[in-house]
């Protein structure tokens, strides 16, 4: 069954569609023409269009009805077809929708009878399993939706008219629309917080039909009016019907309405769409240059679905290349954001265990069991094979008398050696306990609880489940993200893996022993979800957490405060400033990390000394850090910049 598109927008990320009068101008149709009216004269260019957006990765298609309303229409003598210009705006992206719609519909189908011949065949009950792995790599989900587009009345200098005579000139377009088969309407390039209270006034005629209003900015981050985005995305009055989301458009190129998002996440109370423009040009060197390549918005689309944005997508000067980046890089994290259940029904005759004792499973689980002070290091694989300076460095970190080896899992989607071979080969030849970074991005479920055993095989129990980076942030542009789970799903599977029972449902014997970690981000923008993951996490069987690394202890204590009842302990993560240049990098390169603006000015004033110099105060600024925050944690993971652990030890050294 389509889900609506309230549904759909609350479940996973959607992504919108670029600009329609952009790729018009490109077909070589001059402005001295009315675009909307192409729907009528040339609606092959539109249907062409919509289906260059659609086979980019677009969810949503705008209808070609931006200034279809009488005011614009009467410009060019077409006022008396402004009902058949919205009919046909919205019947040609329809028809691109349902196409899409029911091909995906047949290709489920033929899916599902494919998995009825299996089964038969092979007399397995693996139906609801294959149904559930389909849904989460995102056959399920293939619905198409089309936007209604309406644009401001009055883009330039405003034109007295009553509100009243304004709400008639809404509602007759928007009658159309609806009639056209639109899924909901959406108000575009709103100019002021008048024009979108008088946008819901006009819905207001429609018995709740689903709408949309997407404001626009300036250069000063406000509207040309000077209100703020408090002031526009405030609820509305009660007797006005609610909009179901609010957004942001044009206006502003990516970096420019990136400041604005992080603002309006922290207040806004329903799902927020954005959709920049492909960019404003920048003076370098006395030249005018655009930066906004198609790769360029899609790192910002991944930034604004970080901060909690729901929807994202393209306005003036964004292309069907710019959404197909778009989709590439948010949809991975689309699967990832959301908790998913993993674990299938048990099979008759199965029954789960007893867990083994939490403090025999690991020396790291004997130390939270005793409330000992926990120091871990954490040290990235490498890219090649040789680990025998890994090796050495683990011992001498042994040596120094610290608990556990982090070992993250791709970090920043990077391609290393396998983390599991590493820590193997640590544990048993560096006798240092590994805590394996286990990473939801690069294998699907079969995968994961095939390496979860190889872990249980191989001695190592101090798992740290964390969802992963999307694989268009690293190196390789090319290679997909599975995202079957998340680490909440991960977690359970690993919680029921302990109780000697498999993803399927299945007795395993003997049951596994790990001690689950999980990822917290005290950092994060979106505090409130974050919190509900966290203690969604503890729910799904987490044994304790690493946070982030962090650099405003204030920022730490309120998140633990927030979750003054979680039960189990949380390691902080530190992360020793290499440089200032190492400081500039974390702060705007790597999610979930914030440096406070004292430590950003600390470091660079020390960029005029040498790098030692730099690295100096990077280390005592960490001291620092571990120093005000032990009392109210478990213990601490120090980070080693470069892989050089001397660095971590130096920190570690009075603690």
């Amino acid at each position: 069954m389509r889900k609506s598109f309230k549904e759909a927008l609350q479940q996973s990320v959607i992504v919108f569609d670029g600009a329609m009068g952009t790729e018009i101008y490109r077909n070589h149709i001059f402005t001295n023409r009315c675009y909307d009216e192409l729907n009528l004269s040339n609606s092959t260019l539109i249907r062409q269009i919509h289906e260059s957006y659609r086979n980019a990765g677009a969810d949503v298609l705008t209808t070609n009805t931006f200034g279809a309303n009488r005011l614009n229409l009467e410009k060019y003598g077409l006022a008396d077809q402004l009902k058949a210009i919205n009919l046909a705006g919205a019947a040609l992206a329809r028809s691109v929708a349902e196409k899409q719609n029911e091909e995906s519909d047949r290709k489920k189908k033929d899916g599902n009878i494919d998995k009825t011949i299996n089964n038969s065949t092979t007399g397995q009950s693996q139906t609801n399993l294959d149904s559930k792995c389909s849904e989460m790599n995102g056959n399920e989900s293939n619905n198409f939706y089309v936007a209604g587009s309406i644009g401001p009345l009055f883009p330039s200098t405003p034109i007295q008219y009553t509100n009243h005579e304004l709400e008639q000139i809404l509602t007759e377009q928007i009658s159309a629309l609806i009639e056209g088969n639109v899924d909901f309407i959406l108000f575009e390039t709103q100019p002021s917080r008048k024009s979108m209270e008088l946008a819901a006034k006009a819905m207001s005629h429609f018995n709740g039909f689903p709408f949309i209003i997407s404001a626009a900015l300036s250069q000063n981050k406000e509207t040309v009016s000077g209100e703020s985005v408090q002031r526009l995305f405030a609820p509305f009055p009660d007797e006005l019907p609610q909009p179901f989301a609010f957004g942001l458009n044009c206006g502003l190129g990516p970096d420019g309405i990136l400041e604005s998002v992080e603002e309006i996440m922290k207040f806004v109370d329903r799902p927020f769409i954005v959709q920049p423009n492909a960019g404003l040009p920048k003076e370098f060197e006395g030249r005018q240059l655009y930066y906004c390549s198609p790769e360029y918005i899609a790192t910002y689309s991944m930034q604004y679905v970080n901060l909690g944005v729901s929807a994202v997508g393209g306005c003036c000067g964004t292309t069907p290349e710019h959404i197909a980046e778009i989709a590439k890089m948010v949809k991975p994290l689309s699967k990832g954001r959301s908790a998913v259940s993993v674990l299938q029904q048990l099979q008759p005759e199965v029954q789960e265990q007893p867990e083994s004792n939490f403090e025999d499973r690991s020396r790291l689980a004997w130390k939270f069991s005793h409330k000992k002070w926990i120091k871990t290091v954490e040290l990235v694989p490498p890219r090649g094979y040789d680990l025998s300076d890994t090796i050495q460095k683990c011992q001498q970190i042994s040596r120094f008398g610290i608990d556990a080896i982090n070992l993250p899992d791709g970090p920043r989607a990077s391609s290393r050696i396998s983390s599991l071979v590493v820590a193997e080969r640590i544990l048993h030849e560096a006798c240092i306990e590994p805590i394996l970074h286990f990473c939801c991005r690069d294998r699907n479920l079969i995968g994961m609880q095939a390496d979860l055993l190889a872990c249980a095989a191989y001695g190592i129990h101090n798992l740290l489940f964390i969802t992963g980076d999307p694989p268009k942030l690293g190196s390789y542009p090319n290679a997909t993200g599975v995202f079957d789970t998340d680490s909440i799903g991960l977690c359970s599977l690993q919680q029921r893996m302990n109780r000697g029972i498999d993803l399927g449902g299945q007795a395993i014997f003997p049951q596994t022993h790990a001690v689950k970690g999980v990822g917290i981000d005290p950092n994060s923008l979106d505090l409130n979800r974050e919190i509900a993951r966290f203690r969604r996490k503890i729910e799904a069987g987490a044994d304790f957490a690493i946070t982030q690394p962090v650099f405003d202890q204030n920022q730490l204590f309120s998140f633990l405060e927030k979750v003054g009842d979680c039960s189990i302990p949380v390691i902080a993560g530190i992360w020793p400033l290499a440089s200032y240049r190492n400081a500039v990098f974390m702060h705007n390169e790597v999610p979930g990390v914030i440096i406070p603006d004292v430590i950003m000015q600390r470091m660079e004033k020390a960029s005029q000394y040498s790098k030692e110099d730099q690295l100096a105060i990077g280390i005592e600024i960490a001291k620092d850090s571990i120093g005000f925050v032990r009392d109210s944690v478990a213990g601490v993971q120090v980070s080693s910049p470069f892989g050089r652990i001397e660095i971590a030890l130096n920190v570690l050294e009075c603690f």
